[in-house]
C-alpha cells in the first residue's frame, strides 16, 4: 500500500476504546471472581490492549505472553499459524483468558486455544479488541469482544502496518485523499 495518497480515518477513538476496555474489565472481573486468572497476551498486536485490559480488571490476574505469527508484514493472514514463544509453566489449576487484538479468520485464536487446552487449565476463554466475523474461516466466537468491525484493514492501538503504527492511540483505516 502506498501511503502517499492515503489519509487516516479514525474508527475508534482513544476514548471509545478506553470506555469499552473498562466495560470488558468489569465483566471479566465478575466472571472470574475467586478464580486463578491468567491473561495470555498474543504478541505483538495485543500488548497495548492487554495492558489496558488487565488494569481494568479489579481482581488478581497473572499476565503471560505468547508470540504467534500468521500475518508477517502483509495485510491479510497467511493462514499458517506458528507459535514462536510458548508459555513455560503448568496451566493446571488456572483459568486462562487468551487476549488478542483481532479475530479475523479465527485461525490464530482457534490454534492457540486448542494448544493451551491440551495443557489442562481449569477453563479457557478468549477476548479480542476487534472482531471481523465476515472473514472467519473457523467456528470461533470470542467470549469477550470489544468491537465488531466490517472487512476493512485497520491499524493502531497495537495493530500494525509493516512494523509501524502500533503506538497510535486509536484504531484507524487508510482512505484515499480527496
Amino acid at each position: 500500500m502506498n501511503l502517499e495518497n492515503k489519509e487516516r480515518k479514525v474508527l475508534f477513538s482513544r476514548e471509545d476504546i478506553q470506555k469499552r476496555v473498562d466495560e470488558l474489565g468489569l465483566e471479566i472481573a465478575k466472571d472470574y471472581e475467586g478464580k486463578k486468572l491468567v491473561a495470555v497476551s498474543l504478541l505483538k498486536g495485543s500488548f497495548i490492549f492487554t495492558a489496558d485490559l488487565v488494569r481494568a480488571i479489579d481482581a488478581p490476574v497473572r499476565v503471560e505472553f505468547m508470540t504467534t505469527s500468521s500475518y508477517g508484514h502483509g495485510e491479510e493472514s497467511s493462514g499458517k499459524v506458528k507459535i514462536l514463544q510458548d508459555l513455560e509453566f503448568d496451566l493446571s489449576g488456572y483459568d486462562i483468558l487468551v487476549v488478542d487484538d483481532i479475530a479475523d479468520t479465527g485461525l490464530t485464536m482457534e490454534y492457540v486455544l486448542k494448544h493451551l487446552k491440551a495443557k489442562n487449565p481449569n477453563s479457557i476463554k478468549s477476548c479480542v479488541l476487534l472482531d471481523k466475523p465476515s472473514r472467519r474461516k473457523t467456528d470461533l466466537e470470542a467470549d469477550y469482544v470489544g468491537f465488531t468491525i466490517p472487512d476493512t484493514f485497520i491499524v493502531g492501538y497495537g495493530l500494525n502496518y509493516g512494523d509501524y503504527f502500533r503506538n497510535v492511540p486509536n484504531v484507524f483505516t487508510f482512505v484515499d485523499k480527496e
